[in-house]
């Protein structure tokens, strides 16, 4: 059932991206390259999940559209990214948090055969 490979591919996603974000919150833009890859594949995985073969570049596109909504991510790692401790506790869970709705966008996204059409 792709409801339960969904769950599993959004919440491993998750734990990563939080642990990438917590971990370089003191440079200020490090962790965005290896978050829109781990994000970039978190939704070629739910894509799968309904049998549509999406490329790198088109889940990166959608990457950019979920995220879009969410720029607040960049505005707490400016505010308190780079205090030791309690920037990392903020990067990790901002970063969670806007992974979690990156991936249950895309799982809306695709469970709607329409936009499923638009991938095939």
């Amino acid at each position: 059932m792709a409801e339960t490979g969904v769950h599993a591919i959004i919440h491993s996603a998750t734990v990563a991206c939080a642990g990438v974000g917590g971990g370089l919150a003191q440079i200020p833009g490090a962790d965005a390259p290896v978050l829109m890859t781990l994000q970039a594949g978190m939704i070629v995985g739910i894509a799968a999940q309904y049998d549509v073969s999406l490329g790198k570049a088109a889940a990166a596109d959608l990457v950019m559209t979920f995220a879009a909504a969410m720029a607040g991510r960049g505005i707490s790692q400016v505010l308190v990214g780079w205090i030791p401790g309690f920037g990392n506790a903020i990067n990790a869970a901002t970063a969670a948090a806007v992974t979690e709705a990156i991936g249950w966008a895309a799982d809306a996204y695709f469970s709607d055969p329409g936009n499923r059409k638009k991938h095939k």
